[in-house]
């Protein structure tokens, strides 16, 4: 009994970090260009030289 009071607040802040983390994610517009990220890995870039 006492391992589930001491884990249940700890799952609880651990959510609420991850919740704010993606609030915070969220505000700074990180989710905002998701196709343009998709679409950024197929073109080949010229500049690099193979060595």
């Amino acid at each position: 009994m006492n391992g589930i009071a001491f884990l249940i607040p700890i799952a609880l802040l651990l959510g609420l970090g991850g919740l704010g983390a993606f609030f915070w994610a969220l505000r700074r517009g990180q989710f905002e260009d998701l196709d343009g990220a998709a679409a950024r890995i197929l073109i080949d870039d010229e500049d690099d030289s193979a060595a």
